[in-house]
């Protein structure tokens, strides 16, 4: 059955990273072919066949499964010609709201629009901000479980698509959300009913109410976030800077309610129940002659766990240890204890089969990952460790071994680096985090008044010391070890030098198993051959952000905008790519002039991989200017050449910096970069009068195979007389998906369009390589990395 389970794990893994879904007809086929090959399956003799067979069963029911839960999520869709639409609906809020400073988001479902025939999907997220493009509103108190009736707008499923970036519109499909949107202005929002009863509402209302209890208890305090995802698994309020010292140390995975804290929980719930059991909860009702003390131990441990998986969302670490329990409580209830391998099979089948998307997210395959290293290093181990602490050391030595050298290929596939010092941090933070502060924190939560106060104070000091501990080891040198994400060989080379290390003792040249991660860990960033040079434009939505590499040096030049306090286009879209191709320091930054669109990703930036230099048009005394190791000022002239390709600042002039009245558009640092034989002009944000000023007194230098469209195609910008001089055959456009400025305008759009240029859009195409070398080649992220739910 173990062969079954994996072939269908193995047919929704491809099914999600397909570019189409397929028919009715074909599904059908499909799944009647599985049906087919299982039920002989019993009929094979021999038994490598007949694993064979259970295997190919398996990928044809798992692909034609999450191929049909994929289509019947997709057939709930908002029309196009009903984006941007005024609608009015009622409905009910059904998950925890996030407040942020500018408002609220919730999840929200439809239960019926208002003399409207627009067809709304069930599910929708929103946004309620106190005030958008200046129009200010009052933001209403929203809970889990309330009746709203609702002025909205909405628009289709749409994210950034970058490489090595987070997919938005996946998780989206993942939540069943098919239409996101934000909340209008209008006298008619209001409060219908104050709850409406049902399951999931009352689960989201106790998890709000424990958060404003833990919020109000540690009021003001830094790490109130972590408590509230330990009690909850809402991990929304934890700060950006506080995540990447966590995963620089590889303790994020404490973070929130784990399969471990779940376990703990589960076992107290059990051994407490044994023990009432068995004194029949000190009555003479004489419990175990009626039922077995450890079937109730049992029934109790998993209840438990049920209700604090309800309490962390659901998360898929938190479903893996519940169903692992739930396997184990149920073999035990029929007297059949099943092996481990087993038990991890059956939670692997039942996670994959409620939620085929879970196999799209990292903590899927670290989560079941992590068990699987666990159980390959034990196997073949004679006999347990010795008994009291020594053992218990030596077994939780192992165990963290395992754990940290069997996820090494998979957190470098994942996310391009590894943790050198998390076997450190884990020795400390497990203990503290598991049997210290998530206790402490799940009695302050449920302890009503000061005592309960004071064991979340208690909590939260324990977590500002470990997180102080945890600060010093993230800044070791060397406490991360980055390399490309790799290929497929050598990730296959490196995973089976892992279990060849993994291997138990008396296992011929283990050591070897090291050598064959050398690959993997000694990889370098691919780069342009000589006389080339490669630029990405990356999808950062209503803003710019563009990487320069030649053979030995890379410049970004720009960085994207600011979304939200902590969260910006450097730390979301740019450090994640560099990340992923192992890119460790930047040789320059040009932040081309102060908007925040451009300015945004800056500081993430600079602290995340650093730069040799910052060339912009900032003043001296702005932050972005102060963070860089060296600032240069843009200036018209500035020329230098990297392995054969030159760069040309063409704007701002000198002069321009004596304007007090310029806008900051009028200083865009304008660069054209070359090879000789192809450019690429990168124009910024100028406008009209900067073009024209440009084509007056550099108008040989403006010639350019590529044009990044100024001001992302804007009314004021691209003008006849500019694009004449620059004749591009390639025009660049940096915009967001049905951005407020409603870039680019359409009649600009179209004079491109008129002189024959080729147009590329961000919001279309996903984040677009450009390769410049005798020709210039393009290749945009959604064609290359195509799946099945863009633009659904």
């Amino acid at each position: 059955m173990r062969s079954c389970i994996l072939g269908f794990v193995t047919g929704v893994t491809y099914l999600q990273t397909s570019a189409t879904l397929p028919t009715s007809g074909q599904l059908a086929t499909g799944a009647a072919t599985a049906l087919l090959v299982l039920a002989c399956a019993g009929m094979i003799r021999p038994p490598p066949a007949r694993i064979i067979a259970l295997a190919a069963a398996g990928l044809l029911s798992g692909y034609a499964w999450a191929a049909f839960l994929a289509q019947a999520t997709l057939s709930a869709e908002l029309a196009r010609r009903d984006e941007g639409r005024d609608v009015r609906v009622v409905g009910i809020v059904e998950t925890l709201p996030y407040r942020f400073d500018q408002g609220v988001r919730f999840d929200f479902r439809v239960e019926r629009t208002i003399d409207d025939p627009v067809r709304v999907p069930s599910h929708i997220a929103l946004s309620w901000y106190q005030g958008r493009y200046g129009i200010r509103q009052a933001v209403g108190d929203v809970q889990p479980g309330q009746r709203w009736q609702l002025t909205v707008r909405l628009q289709r499923p749409h994210g950034n698509a970058n490489p090595g970036g987070f997919d938005y519109e996946a998780w989206l499909l993942e939540q069943g959300v098919r239409a996101t949107g934000y909340v209008r202005a209008d006298d008619g929002n209001r409060l219908l009913d104050a709850f409406v009863a049902g399951p999931g509402a009352v689960v989201e209302r106790v998890r709000a109410a424990l958060r404003a209890r833990i919020q109000a208890a540690l009021a003001g305090r830094t790490y109130a976030g972590v408590i509230v995802a330990l009690v909850i698994g809402d991990q929304r309020g934890i700060e950006q800077a506080d995540w990447q010292v966590f995963n620089r140390t590889g303790i994020g995975h404490l973070i929130s309610i784990s399969g471990l804290h779940i376990t703990m929980i589960a076992g107290l719930a059990a051994w407490a129940m044994s023990a009432l059991w068995r004194r029949s909860f000190f009555t003479d009702a004489r419990l175990p002659l009626r039922l077995p003390a450890q079937k109730a131990a049992a029934l109790a441990g998993t209840t438990v766990a049920f209700l604090y998986v309800l309490l962390a969302g659901f998360g898929v670490p938190a479903q893996r240890t519940l169903y692992m329990l739930s396997v184990v409580a149920l073999a035990l209830w029929m007297g059949r204890l099943a092996a481990v391998s087993h038990v991890l099979c059956a939670a692997l089948a039942v996670v994959v089969l409620l939620d085929p998307w879970a196999v799209l997210w990292p903590g899927f395959w670290l989560s079941f990952g992590a068990v699987a290293a666990i159980l390959f290093a034990g196997h073949g181990r004679i006999g347990p460790p010795p008994a009291g602490p020594r053992g218990a050391l030596l077994l939780a030595g192992r165990t963290q071994w395992a754990v940290t050298a069997g996820l090494v290929p998979l957190t470098l596939l994942l996310f391009g680096q590894v943790s050198i010092v998390s076997p450190v941090a884990n020795a400390v933070a497990i203990p503290l985090v598991s049997f210290v502060v998530t206790p402490l924190a799940l009695a302050g939560s449920l302890v009503p008044g000061p005592p309960g106060d004071w064991l979340l104070l208690l909590a939260h000091w324990t977590v500002e010391m470990l997180a102080w501990l945890l600060r010093l080891m993230a800044g070791w040198p060397g406490a991360v070890w980055r390399a490309p994400a790799p290929q497929a060989w050598v990730f296959a080379l490196g995973l089976g030098g892992i279990l060849w290390l993994l291997m138990p003792r008396g296992w011929p040249h283990r050591w070897a198993g090291a050598a064959a991660l050398l690959p993997m860990l000694l990889q370098l960033p691919d780069h342009p051959r000589d006389n080339t040079f490669r630029v990405t434009a990356f999808d950062v939505g209503q803003g710019m952000a563009l990487l320069v590499e030649t053979q030995r040096h890379r410049l970004l030049y720009d960085t994207g905008p600011a979304y939200a306090p902590g969260a910006d286009g450097g730390s979301r879209v740019i450090l994640p790519y560099l990340r992923m191709r192992g890119i460790a320091t930047l040789d320059g930054i040009v932040v081309s002039h102060g908007d925040t669109d451009h300015t945004g990703g800056a500081l993430a930036v600079l602290e995340g991989v650093g730069a040799g230099w910052l060339a912009s048009s900032l003043p001296a005394d702005h932050a972005i200017v102060r963070a860089a190791p060296r600032h240069v000022r843009c200036s018209a002239g500035q020329h230098w050449e990297w392995d054969g390709i030159a760069f040309d600042m063409l704007h701002p002039t000198p002069a321009s910096y004596d304007d007090a009245h310029l806008k900051t558009n009028a200083r865009s640092c304008t660069l054209r970069i070359s090879n000789g034989r192809r450019t690429v002009l990168l124009a910024g944000d100028i406008e009209a009068a900067q073009e024209a000023a440009l084509v007056e007194r550099a108008r040989d230098r403006l010639r350019a195979d590529v044009l990044l469209a100024p001001h992302h195609g804007s009314g004021t910008s691209s003008t006849l007389a500019f694009l004449q001089a620059v004749r591009p055959e390639v025009a660049v456009f940096q915009v967001g998906y049905r951005n407020r400025y409603h870039h680019p305008k359409l009649e600009v759009y179209e004079r491109y369009g008129a002189l024959g240029v080729e147009r590329l859009r961000t919001d279309d195409a996903g984040a677009l390589v450009l390769d410049f070398g005798a020709d210039v080649a393009w290749r945009g992220y959604r064609t290359d990395h195509a799946r099945y739910w863009y633009g659904r």
